[in-house]
């Protein structure tokens, strides 16, 4: 037996808790990475830390604060709109933010791979190596979705 059609007020509701379960994990992901970096500025080894060092963490800070505002705006936008009859524009403005906040989310995870590559490694690897895991979020995260959607519409 089938599933009846949902109408669009039961598609917009459907969206929006399918968008507030997705922002769910990646804020997790994101406000254990802003705690991990502000905890890393008041330790003993932050201190003789590299002028380089220093500036990536801050940036890498930055990029952090940058992508928990994008995830976490989508549930105050919903709670300040709430029952106003806006649930489509929230939807559209949440995507637009959540695709926003992944790309700076996989950005200060590039960074703080570096960060943490340098104290370890030192020099070029630490650079590698955030090169790789940049590139390995922008495939995971973007590059194949989108090359997905982009067959799945060639062929409708």
């Amino acid at each position: 037996m089938s599933e009846p059609e949902e109408d669009d007020s039961e598609r917009l509701v459907r969206n929006l808790n399918e968008l507030l379960q997705e922002l769910r994990v990646a804020q997790a992901g994101v406000q254990i990475l802003f705690a991990f970096l502000l905890a890393v500025a008041f330790t003993e080894v932050f201190r003789d830390a590299s002028a380089f060092q220093r500036v990536l963490h801050l940036v890498t800070v930055m990029l952090a604060t940058g992508a928990a505002a994008l995830l976490i705006a989508p549930a105050a936008w919903h709670r300040l709109l709430f029952r106003s009859g806006r649930r489509e524009q929230i939807i559209g403005v949440a995507n637009r933010f959540a695709t926003a906040g992944l790309a700076l989310l996989a950005a200060a995870m590039t960074g703080a791979v570096v960060l943490v590559a340098d104290v370890v490694l030192s020099g070029p690897w630490a650079v590698l190596l955030g090169a790789v895991s940049g590139v390995f979020y922008g495939v995971l995260w973007f590059a194949w979705p989108l090359r997905i959607r982009s067959a799945r519409g060639r062929r409708r």
